[in-house]
């Protein structure tokens, strides 16, 4: 996702993003072992790190080279303020907000502020497809076409296809009119019809599971999907089903522009004239299934756990065991080496879970599980450094420091 083209992509995503990987490259309890920790990878994928694994020591000297390293990067990148926690079982908590959340006022960024989290949605669209999937509701080796019609291959394109990124479909915020009716009016709404409509027009790109390419039209899908089969609106599934059991109070998803207060405002240069705007006002139905959720620092932390593990902080399974198996199954990727992406998350150097990247807005939201430990990093800017999303750089300057056999090096990874 950088340009509005690709970082739109990416950034209602992955990074891979959504990550934003992903393009983005979007946002626990201390206790055993995850159970994804002994999850047989795909051949050649990254795997969870290892029982074992090293993380260094919060001690003060720690906590200092963390508020240098964060400060660094926020210098020679220009973001404006961000929301960073680490925490791991047994150690100090490191939580810190730097900067500004507001360029005009200068109001300073807190720990208690809500972001837009990107990407980091898909997480959430995907966890709600495979509790259906837990309750014989789908199946994941479903055709689409089973579920929503007009899909191009729609008779041969799986929902697990559609989950791993890995369908062929062309990627609706790559579209030139996409772009141009995003950037005109950023505050208009769309229905998941009209994002189709943008991938539909145009061809395949490859044939089913024969390669992987980070998509957004994937989600739209999915959540179109979860809608039929249970009979709710996507974010009302997700808040009752999800939201509501992991007491994750602070995260929502957003009808249209709503953005509850106290929010950081957002600052992006992803805009007709290539002129900074502040974002917060825009409406992300534009990625809704994708990529429109807002949340906050301590919801993020307990969703790294509950996503990478599959149960809720009670204990309860979110998922069950086999499906939160076959999950933790990150295939690599061709466009980021060095990087698995399966079922809505990636795996990046041990770190599992998911960035999220829109216009103004990016966050990272992984766990370590060899240690328990999980990284948080909430920002108000989406505006690219030399290549990379700003979150990766965060990440990797932090992860360099608490975890050096497990830095977070997300590749940088061309447009679409």
């Amino acid at each position: 996702m950088p340009s509005i083209s690709a970082r739109v992509v990416r950034g209602a995503a992955v990074a891979v993003t959504a990550g934003t990987l992903l393009a983005p490259l979007a946002t626990g309890a201390a206790g055993a072992a995850p159970a994804f920790a002994q999850a047989a990878p795909a051949a050649g994928s990254p795997g969870p790190s290892p029982p074992g694994a090293g993380v260094r020591p919060l001690t003060p000297g720690v906590a200092r080279q963390l508020d240098a390293a964060v400060r660094k990067v926020m210098r020679e990148t220009g973001i404006p303020g961000v929301n960073v926690g680490v925490w791991t079982p047994g150690q100090p908590d490191y939580v810190r907000s730097f900067g500004v959340a507001d360029k005009r006022t200068g109001r300073r960024m807190t720990p208690d502020l809500y972001l837009r989290i990107g990407s980091e949605t898909k997480t959430f669209t995907v966890t709600a497809l495979l509790q259906l999937a837990d309750r014989k509701k789908v199946g994941l080796d479903d055709p689409v076409g089973r579920y929503v019609a007009g899909v191009p291959n729609g008779g041969e394109i799986t929902l697990r296809q559609l989950a791993d990124m890995r369908s062929g479909l062309f990627n609706y915020s790559e579209d030139p009119g996409f772009f141009k009716a995003l950037t005109s009016n950023p505050r208009r709404p769309f229905t998941p019809r009209q994002l189709l409509a943008y991938s539909f027009g145009h061809p395949v790109m490859f044939r089913p599971g024969q390669k992987f390419s980070y998509c957004n039209t994937n989600l739209i899908l999915l959540g179109l999907v979860v809608e039929k089969q249970s009979g709710q609106r996507l974010g009302d599934y997700i808040k009752r089903h999800i939201l509501d059991p992991a007491g994750m109070t602070h995260t929502l998803f957003p009808t249209g522009g709503e953005f509850p207060a106290p929010h950081a405002q957002g600052y992006t240069r992803q805009t007709a004239n290539g002129e900074e705007a502040d974002t917060a006002g825009w409406n992300p139905s534009w990625a809704w299934a994708a990529g429109a959720m807002v949340s906050d620092l301590r919801d993020m932390r307990t969703w790294a756990r509950t996503v990478a593990t599959g149960r809720f902080p009670d204990g309860r399974r979110m998922v069950g065991a086999a499906v939160q198996k076959q999950r933790l199954i990150t295939p690599p990727t061709d466009a980021a080496k060095g990087a698995g992406y399966g079922m809505g998350i990636f795996d990046v150097q041990g770190w599992i879970g998911h960035n999220g990247s829109l216009p103004g807005y990016e966050s990272l939201t992984v766990h370590l599980p060899g240690t328990g430990t999980t990284l948080v990093v909430l920002l108000d800017t989406d505006t690219g450094y030399r290549s990379q999303e700003p979150s990766t750089v965060l990440g990797e300057a932090i992860t360099r420091i608490i975890s050096p056999g497990h830095v977070y090096d997300l590749p940088v990874t061309p447009a679409g």
